[in-house]
């Protein structure tokens, strides 16, 4: 099929993509079809402008007329025949370049739209710091440059230009929800899964943002050979900082849950890192680590921030830990939650529509309950010793005698033997243990999440850890 044909028919089904409209536009220009390109750059908007570094030019001449001459042509046949990944790529690597004051397309990431007139590097309702929060208005700052990488990641598979769409406006999003502008972001490229994008410790840089500090100018750079039909740059360094960056977000995932269930639980945030990883009974995380150390004030401040604004108050803005974006929001905007498939045979752990982790587990048939639970109980070596029946990690479900613990019959994993309980690997059980805070939701049904293995090569570990044992209970879960 050629081209423009594609575009066509893809934008007949997504006509709210700006992204598309503009590779359309791009198309019947280079055919000398100027009528048609501006109805499309109308139609793109600010993408237009982000990458034109121009305004949309407006005659009523152009609108008329051109709308439903082009949804006609949209089943006849195109006479030439190119490449829709050639074009697309080849236009933005090549000479895409946008003006700072552009405005980004929409995503899900963004956490607020840039105010009117306010270039990418200013930070989106900038707040002051507290000393000054009862001083006089004024148009805040350009923020400064942020000179180390900054990172989101994206669904990268299937429709190129939907993929492509999606990664030029989560790394404009994330330009622009940070309080510093990076001069480098880069989006990192999660497998599809249906309905379901898989995380992994081995993400692959798929699109780069560049801006150049010395006019502010940003080029767009394809990662993926196959994608943009090119030799791109050696993204080794990127590739570098993002090993660091995945585990970062791994941690802030497991501290913004855990703050998260706390507040639900005592109507506050807590008010240090030690409020959450106490002893048993309160012990929300199963220890620290220097992320959780670094992020805990920048992310306290974050919510009350949140908090304070409903009432038209603000709060200081904070940096997070070392490397990452000052400003930036964790990637895991939603808290952490299981999901137990018991037809798959399968546990998984969900930030929304991510799959962070993916373990087999063993179960009981029917006598596993389906519905909704919490975990209300986080306990080490439950039978006091890390070998006996329950294993070395223990979870409880909500006020009920079922749990997800470790099992001293680990060839019963993947089959239906228990009484009931949700049976794990020793390895297995206990990242689990020190990924999900007290407090998580689960969730247990049929169907209900692909049947995949999604574990790292190096566990998610955390440090520090406290007195996780109850010495004065015996547990008697349904094994």
């Amino acid at each position: 099929m050629g081209n423009s044909a594609y575009l066509k028919k893809y934008v007949e089904n997504h006509p709210n993509n700006k992204m598309a409209w503009y590779l359309l536009g791009k198309e019947y220009e280079a055919n000398g079809q100027a009528g048609k390109a501006h109805y499309c750059y109308i139609q793109a908007g600010n993408v237009y402008e982000a990458f034109e570094s121009s305004k949309i030019p407006l005659p009523e001449e152009v609108l008329s007329g051109y709308k439903e001459g082009l949804m006609k042509e949209t089943h006849r046949r195109e006479k030439r025949s190119r490449f829709l990944r050639k074009l697309s790529l080849a236009l933005l690597i090549a000479l895409l370049v946008w003006i700072p004051s552009a405005h980004a397309p929409g995503d899900r990431q963004a956490m607020a739209p840039a105010p009117a007139g306010a270039e990418l590097g200013e930070a989106p309702d900038k707040a002051p710091p507290l000393a000054e929060d009862e001083a006089g208005g004024g148009a805040p700052p350009v923020a400064p440059a942020f000179s180390g990488p900054a990172f989101t990641a994206i669904g990268y598979a299937g429709d190129p230009v939907g993929t492509q769409a999606e990664a030029v406006g989560g790394l404009l999003a994330l330009q622009r929800q940070t309080d510093f502008s990076p001069l480098h972001a880069a989006a990192l490229g999660m497998e599809r899964a249906g309905d379901w994008l898989v995380w992994s410790d081995d993400l692959p840089v798929v699109f780069g943002l560049e801006k150049s500090p010395a006019d502010g100018r940003t080029t767009l750079q394809a990662y993926d050979p196959a994608a943009c039909e090119c030799t791109p740059p050696d993204p080794a360094e990127l590739k570098q900082h993002a090993k660091q960056w995945i585990p970062q977000q791994e941690s802030l995932g497991v501290l913004a849950s855990a703050m998260t269930h706390y507040k639900q639980a005592k109507g506050a945030w807590p008010s240090s890192l030690q409020d959450l990883a106490g002893p048993y009974p309160d012990n929300w995380i199963a220890g620290t680590d220097p992320t959780m150390v670094q992020g805990f004030g920048p992310l306290l401040a974050q919510l009350n921030r949140n908090d304070a604004s409903a009432t038209g108050k603000e709060n200081a803005k904070a940096v997070l830990a070392d490397g990452m974006a000052p400003g930036q929001r964790p990637y895991f905007a939603e808290p952490y939650e299981i999901i137990v498939d018991t037809q798959a045979h399968v546990l998984a752990v969900v930030s929304g529509n991510v799959i962070v982790r993916s373990y087999p587990v063993g179960l009981g048939g029917d006598k596993t309950p389906e519905g909704t639970f919490v975990i209300s109980e986080k306990v080490m070596n439950p039978n006091g010793r890390d070998n006996g029946e329950f294993g070395s990690r223990g979870m409880q479900l909500s006020d009920t005698n079922y749990a997800i613990h470790g099992t001293n019959e680990p060839d019963s994993i993947g089959k239906d033997e228990s009484l009931g309980c949700i049976r794990m690997g020793k390895k297995d059980v206990e990242e689990l243990f020190d990924l999900v805070p007290k407090g998580t939701k689960v969730r247990i049904g049929k169907g209900i999440i692909p049947k995949l293995k999604n574990v790292p090569a190096e566990r998610f570990a955390l440090g520090d850890r406290q007195d996780q044992t109850n010495p004065h209970r015996t547990y008697h879960w349904l094994d």
